[in-house]
């Protein structure tokens, strides 16, 4: 089965650590959603990642420390159905840019932090990105913000949009650091403390200065970072087709 895959070593406090991200499977649903509560403890009604994994809209990814392991979850047979006709997508989609290689077991992946967006007509909006709390502030929201605009310009998405909490200084100024600007406030947004929604989006990602901007900001981050590698491995099982 298809899957992206970034791989990418991480120079921190003298330690060499190594992460991917790949497309979001079925088996990484529990960590997933043990994430998303510890990342967002007041969302009501919680995010159901199995039926977003089958709504024909949604994309997820998600970001793995390869130094550690889970032990592997025993899933149903009945929740792998369905998960051949995703894959021959993916290979068009990223064939031209990612090379074929291997990865260890999905079952063993453990799993640090994930995003997902929304595809409708020519936009990607994104629904969710999160970290879990001990691996914030190592650049990890960063990548998977610019895995999530590569992952939107392939499936030839034109502007990748979001909302925001008011109060969350940090992450509007990631976004706008991506080219991401204010277009609107939703009044109230969110339901936990009716705190008011700030509305960003980006320009058209496909025009080549916003396309350049994120090149230079992908070598900045490589500085800093380290240098990604990306990869496609053709035996990871993805998305369902049947979403």
């Amino acid at each position: 089965m298809g899957c992206v895959t970034i791989i990418f070593k991480l120079l921190l406090r003298d330690e060499t650590l190594s992460y991917h991200v790949r497309l979001m499977c079925q088996k990484d649903i529990p960590q997933v959603t043990e994430i998303n509560r510890e990342a967002f403890p007041t969302e009501w009604p919680p995010a159901d990642y199995r039926h977003e994994l089958q709504n024909r809209l949604a994309h997820y990814i998600v970001a793995c420390d390869e130094g550690k392991t889970v032990d592997k979850p025993e899933v149903k047979a009945s929740t792998e159905k369905g998960l051949d006709g995703l894959a021959p997508r993916l290979k068009r989609l990223f064939s031209r840019r990612f090379s074929s290689d291997e990865l260890p077991p999905s079952s063993m992946d453990y799993i640090i932090g994930f995003a997902g967006f929304w595809v409708m007509a020519d936009e990607a909006h994104i629904t969710s990105i999160a970290a879990r709390e001990t691996y914030r502030r190592q650049g990890l929201g960063e990548l998977l913000l610019t895995a999530i605009i590569d992952l939107a310009t392939e499936l030839k998405t034109r502007i990748v949009t979001l909302e925001v909490r008011a109060s969350n200084i940090v992450a509007q100024g990631l976004y706008t650091k991506y080219g991401f600007t204010q277009v609107g406030i939703r009044r109230a947004y969110y339901v936990d403390n009716r705190e008011d929604g700030i509305m960003m989006s980006t320009q058209d990602i496909n025009l080549a200065r916003f396309q350049a901007h994120l090149q230079q900001l992908k070598q900045t981050y490589s500085r800093k970072w380290g240098e990604p590698s990306i990869k496609l491995s053709a035996n990871y099982p993805a998305q369902p087709s049947n979403r």
